[in-house]
């Protein structure tokens, strides 16, 4: 009779791939600096995303059909050495993560030919790559240190990513995000500092094992209040959203596309991560009761950012106040601590992701013909750029979740979640904010297929220096169809929810059920 571990023998099965999704990224960024050609850079870069997406998809599949991977670095088996550990939900965000990479980057080289020196062009790849790297390795590591570590990395790529923005405002932007975002890394180290000295491990499956019999029961609670604040930062769940607006506004559109798809949606990963798998649902919603912080913050959060998006007049901040309150639906169906409520919570911030990663490249995609995107002065650009306000509208849809739209899927479940846990209130504003959504994305649309006669503001009052639409054309090629390809996506998913919903519903049973120690259901 001999015992086998089965993630031990998928992760022999898989090989070396999950080693391959960060050292592909990691090393072709120095890379990128030694070419310093613009095109090779380039290149180089969408190879090395392009290579990554391959990677999860192979990783993805093979957890569906083998199970969850843990993978030994450099041999050394945990809990003394450092592993990831891979199952449905973050095999899913390395995909959600490295797909929306290769696309969007496909849309940067057009959409930053004329905000971006092309002497500079070089360094945004790099940086791109190291955001990426970071992104990728917070989701697939099962070392709580390295979660800060690579944190760390995709933040600084970040902060250099927002201050090539061709406005000097981006260097406001950029370092109010470092200065918010420091806060929040700080206080995710010093909650991982605690968790150590209360169980002796960094290692996530350990953590999990130890944590209900640690010594220092206030130093998991501190460790755990720590961990909520830094999260919540990173994460913007409101109130501590602040960086958010400035960033999305005055980034590079096709960064802030990437961005809005990504980096917060990792944050919740994260959160996800630490809150059910290492803590438990039990001690996080039921002992320490956080609940109590997490559901009133979505609501407020939802409802009052599709208040004040409606009243945004540039179309990067509406869509970045709505990406707060988007966060907010995911966050409330985090805080019911049921599978329904989860599994709602995690279909959306794949919806999510795809939606406003769309949007944001509509978005540029106007940016780059008309120069501005002043809301009210887009008097009938559906006769010029036909192609990207159908993109716009359609992406729209899904903000809206209306039926048959990736939005519809999330909304429809989180609704559902709700009625399970009689919170009728919460439903009702819900539905609010959906049609606060409706105001913001209708009034764009109206405004670009009927108003006639407005002109552009001037650039003395507003900084745009562009006129009126006039002469205006669709957008080229370089950036229809990497638009295209995320709204083809995007209304795939929408269309075939049940395969999205799915997936979540798996990913929010691993996460309900706990990270699963060696010799876990071993076979004879």
């Amino acid at each position: 009779m001999s015992t086998v571990d089965p993630l031990t023998s998928a992760a022999s099965s898989v090989g070396q791939l999950p080693a391959l999704l960060i050292m592909v990224p990691l090393l072709a960024a120095p890379v990128c600096v030694l070419l310093r050609r613009e095109l090779l850079a380039w290149v180089l870069a969408l190879i090395a995303s392009a290579t990554s997406t391959v990677v999860a998809w192979q990783v993805f599949m093979h957890v569906g059909e083998h199970g969850p991977i843990r993978y030994a670095i450099g041999g050394w088996a945990a809990p003394t050495g450092i592993e990831y550990y891979i199952d449905t939900l973050n095999a899913t965000m390395l995909l959600l993560v490295s797909g929306l990479s290769s696309i969007v980057l496909y849309f940067a080289r057009e959409s930053i030919s004329g905000s971006i020196g092309q002497d500079r062009h070089y360094l945004f790849y790099a940086a791109w790559l190291l955001c990426l790297t970071g992104l990728l390795g917070i989701a697939i590591t099962g070392d709580a240190f390295n979660v800060f570590v690579f944190l760390e990395i995709s933040s600084l790529a970040t902060y250099m990513l927002i201050a090539f923005g061709d406005d000097r405002r981006a260097l406001v932007a950029s370092f109010r995000y470092l200065v918010l975002g420091s806060v929040g890394a700080s206080f995710i180290l010093i909650g991982i500092g605690f968790l150590y000295a209360a169980t002796g491990t960094l290692n996530m499956v350990d953590l999990a094992q130890r944590i209900p019999d640690a010594e220092s029961e206030r130093a998991v609670l501190v460790a755990f209040s720590f961990l909520t604040i830094g999260l919540m930062i990173k994460a913007a769940i409101f109130p501590l959203h602040a960086w958010l607006a400035d960033a999305y506004h005055r980034a590079p559109i096709a960064v802030t596309a990437f961005l809005a798809g990504t980096a917060t949606k990792v944050s919740l990963y994260v959160l996800l991560r630490f809150f059910y798998s290492i803590f438990g649902a039990d001690y996080s919603f039921g002992t320490v009761f956080l609940n109590g912080i997490l559901l009133p913050a979505a609501v407020c959060g939802f409802t009052v950012m599709s208040l004040v998006a409606v009243f945004q007049t540039d179309l990067r901040r509406m869509l970045a106040f709505s990406s707060v309150a988007q966060i907010g639906f995911i966050v409330a169906g985090v805080a019911l601590a049921t599978e329904a409520g989860l599994s709602a919570g995690i279909v959306h911030i794949i919806n999510h992701a795809l939606v406003k990663a769309t949007l944001f490249m509509a978005v540029g995609c106007i940016l780059y013909r008309v120069g501005h995107v002043h809301k009210p002065s887009l008097d009938e650009l559906y006769r010029r750029m036909p192609f990207t306000c159908t993109a716009f509208a359609l992406a729209g849809l899904g903000l809206i979740g209306v039926p048959l739209s990736a939005g519809f899927v999330s909304k429809f479940q989180l609704i559902d979640a709700l009625f399970e846990r009689e919170l009728w209130l919460v439903v009702v504003l819900v539905l609010v904010s959906s049609l606060l959504s409706f105001a913001y994305i209708g009034r764009t649309v109206e405004i670009m297929l009927f108003r006639k006669g407005r002109a552009a503001p001037s650039a003395t009052s507003t900084g745009v220096e562009h006129g009126h639409i006039d002469g205006i054309n669709e957008a080229p090629l370089g950036l229809l169809l990497p638009l295209y390809a995320m709204l083809t996506i995007m209304i795939w998913v929408g269309l075939n929810g049940d395969l999205t919903l799915g997936v979540a519903l798996d990913a929010s049973r691993d996460l309900l059920q706990g990270m699963r120690p060696l010799g876990a259901g071993a076979g004879s």
